[in-house]
C-alpha cells in the first residue's frame, strides 16, 4: 500500500474511532457500536505499525525508532509534503 493510501486510511479510521467513542459516551450498552470501535482500533493500530515499518515514525511519542533517531527525517506532519493530497472529483 502506498504512503498516501496508508495515511488516508489511518485518517479515516482515526475519525471513525473518535466518532464512535463520542457515540459510546451516550450509548455505552450498544454492543454493535463497541464491536465496531474495537475492530477499528485494532485495524488502525495495524495500519500505523505498517506505516512505521515502511515509511518511518508517524508520531514521535508513539513509535519506536531505528538507529539513528528517525523523527528528524522529513517531512514532518505539519509540512504539506507529509500530508496526502485529496483528489477532487471532476464529474
Amino acid at each position: 500500500m502506498s504512503r498516501d493510501d496508508l495515511l488516508r486510511k489511518i485518517s479515516a479510521l482515526d475519525f471513525y474511532i473518535i466518532d464512535l467513542g463520542l457515540y459510546l459516551n451516550t450509548h455505552p450498552n450498544d454492543k454493535e457500536a463497541l464491536t465496531k470501535y474495537n475492530e477499528s482500533v485494532r485495524q488502525v493500530n495495524s495500519l500505523k505499525k505498517e506505516f512505521t515499518q515502511s515509511y518511518g515514525m508517524l508520531l514521535a511519542n508513539s513509535s519506536e525508532s531505528r538507529h539513528p533517531w528517525q523523527w528528524i527525517e522529513g517531512p514532518w506532519p505539519w509540512q504539506k509534503s507529509f500530508n496526502f493530497e485529496l483528489k477532487e472529483d471532476m464529474d
